[in-house]
């Protein structure tokens, strides 16, 4: 076997796992231990079900040598009695076979779920910028359809790997038994095979890693073109979409054609050995038996051995199939587990923040994208609990870095940030996403009511007490107006609602939540004017009390702060109250003018 390798692709992606085809199932196998519980109940199940099927041969030898061709001629009560045990030998087979596939099946489930569960929560634990690094429909087959594939192979060619070891070394021995000579003969016909299905396997196992890697491309194009239909229609490019879905379409066809082609090409080299075996072993058998080395009856059943012996390994060309999509699929859910997150929870020993408004202090922060130049650059601010404060610049200044650097979204690649005087990298998550929270400039609704996307922001909030909340907010007459009020459904993504009522529903949710430390990434952007100014009011009781940042796109969030921090190419260029940077020279001033010339047209 290969040694084991690993890697991190470039730009900050998933793992890239490179290790022999053993040792992804052993690694598989070691984080499903659900797998292997009662493995030896199951073994011994599936022994009674391989010995059962020996039970033929030796009826038709004994009934050929003793029941018809004994010394005192045809014993009917020999037969009667040979047909009555191989009855209740096939009976007691199947109900070791039904036992086998129940404890299988059982574990099997539970070892996929373990392992669909383990998958889901790292990737929901890997930062934003570890995700943003993969498409979200590739991200997503690595969870569902790659786990998927290993299901199939542990519920069926799993049990077929039990069945078939057992049942070949079970009629090895008993081949060996009736004659050693036809056992070898047999035997060296196969051991050819055995080496060309190790190399068969290893192509098989590049051919379907390149399947898994084209499902999740296609996935990727398809859950695209859904999600963006809209933007589609609108700017016509129907065609463009198709011919790239189309594209995804065929590369997965190929990859999939390719390793057909590889599996066509097992199963017939095996049908051939499988022929030539069974066609020496009666050639030789007859010569044997002219001899009187061998038995009529011993003849017969070492022909049905052999056909039993031949069965799996006919079958293994469809195993081997299957396990090396599930080792491809596992080889991806690996790939994810494998991949350390950037943005780790401390745990038990992470520190809990106090109530109460939160102070933060940037110390020589930088930060750089993979593969990028620095996008933030020696950022020193100390910003007083309580304050209100606004973050302008122009696009790509670095603001939404400051803000997701803020809410540990993401860590800096250079110097700290503290809040209450601790290392935010030291703070629990729960304490973290508790106390300060970011509401985004596109709040997602998840599907389901109002009320329920209301309640991400505090889980046991009350009817009663949202109904309060759009109160205090001023958002009673617009909660009236909904068909339904707080049940009303927002669809998929929220789209059962405007942009603007998207992120009321998002700023509720703030509220209910009660952060000490509110970062808005200009949350009031994508309402109109008569809401804004109510929103603005609302604003004015959310912050009043609390630390809040605001990214600011419009000039009155900037004017409405305590204090302004600008940024201009990832640096901290000036700061202070909008009266003191307005009457200044600097690139407050411009983009100032800018906004009032902007509000004149």
């Amino acid at each position: 076997m290969s040694a084991v390798t690993k890697e991190i692709e470039a730009g900050g992606s998933l793992r890239t796992v490179h290790e022999s085809s053993l040792a992804t199932l052993r690694r598989g196998m070691a984080l499903s231990p659900e797998f292997v519980r009662g493995l030896g109940v199951t073994l011994l199940f599936a022994l009674g079900a391989t010995a059962g099927r020996l039970v033929v041969p030796i009826a038709v030898q004994q009934v050929l040598d003793r029941g018809l061709g004994g010394p005192g001629g045809t014993d009917l009560g020999f037969i009667r009695a040979a047909v009555l045990y191989c009855a209740v030998a096939v009976l007691a087979t199947a109900l070791c076979a039904y036992l086998m596939n129940v404890r299988l099946y059982r574990s099997a489930e539970g070892g996929l779920a373990t392992l669909r569960t383990k998958a889901f929560r790292h990737v929901h634990d890997l930062s934003v910028l570890t995700q943003n690094t993969e498409r979200r429909g590739a991200l997503v087959s690595r969870v569902t359809t790659d786990v998927d594939q290993i299901s199939q192979f542990m519920q069926w060619g799993g049990l077929l790997l039990l069945v078939n070891t057992g049942q070949l070394l079970v009629t090895t021995v008993l081949m060996a038994v009736y004659s050693w000579q036809l056992t070898l003969l047999v035997w060296a016909c196969f051991i050819p095979l055995a080496f060309a299905l190790r190399m068969f396997q290893r192509w098989l196992s590049a051919a379907y890693t390149r399947i898994r890697e084209r499902i999740g491309e296609l996935l990727g194009a398809v859950s695209e073109a859904v999600v963006g239909a809209a933007v589609v229609r609108a700017y016509g490019v129907e065609d463009r979409t198709a011919a790239r879905v189309d594209g995804a379409i065929e590369a997965h066809r190929d990859a999939q054609t390719r390793a057909q082609r590889l599996v066509a090409l097992t199963f017939s080299t095996t049908e051939i050995v499988a022929a030539l075996a069974t066609s020496a072993a009666i050639a030789a058998g007859v010569f044997l038996g002219i001899g009187g080395e061998i038995s009529p009856g011993r003849l017969v059943a070492f022909l049905f051995l052999v056909t039993l012996f031949i069965s799996p390994l006919q079958t293994a060309t469809e195993v081997l199939n299957e396990a090396q999509n599930a080792i491809a699929g596992w080889r991806r859910v690996l790939g994810v587990l494998d991949t350390p997150p950037d943005v780790s929870d401390p745990g038990p020993e992470g520190v809990t923040l106090d109530r109460g408004p939160v102070a933060f202090r940037f110390e020589d922060v930088g930060f750089a994208y993979p593969g990028s130049e620095k996008v933030l650059i020696g950022v020193t601010e100390e910003v007083p609990a309580g304050r209100r404060i606004a973050v302008v610049g122009e696009t790509g200044s670095g603001k939404t870095t400051f803000a997701k650097l803020l809410t540990r979204l993401m860590d800096p690649t250079e110097g700290k940030v503290f809040v209450n005087g601790v290392d935010l990298r030291d703070v629990a998550f729960a304490s973290l996403r508790e106390r300060i929270v970011m509401v985004p400039q596109e709040g997602y609704l998840f599907d389901g009511s109002l009320a329920d996307n209301v309640r991400f922001g505090k889980p046991d909030a009350t009817a009663a007490a949202i109904r309060l909340a759009m109160t205090e907010l001023g958002l009673v007459d617009w909660l009236e107006s909904l068909p339904h009020g707080l049940d009303t459904p927002v669809g998929q993504r929220g789209e059962s609602l405007s942009a603007g009522e998207r992120q009321l529903v998002a700023l509720v949710r703030a509220y209910v939540g009660d952060p000490d430390l509110l970062v808005l990434d200009e949350a009031t952007s994508a309402v109109d004017p008569a809401t804004e100014v109510r929103l603005q009011r609302a604003l004015e009781g959310l912050t009043r009390g609390r630390t809040s940042v605001a990214i600011a796109h419009r000039l009155s969030t900037a004017e409405a702060a305590d204090e302004v921090i600008v940024f201009d190419e990832g640096r901290v260029v000036q700061r202070g109250s909008h009266r003191e940077l307005v009457g200044e020279p600097g690139r407050y001033a411009e983009l100032h003018a800018s906004w009032v010339a902007q509000q004149r047209v």
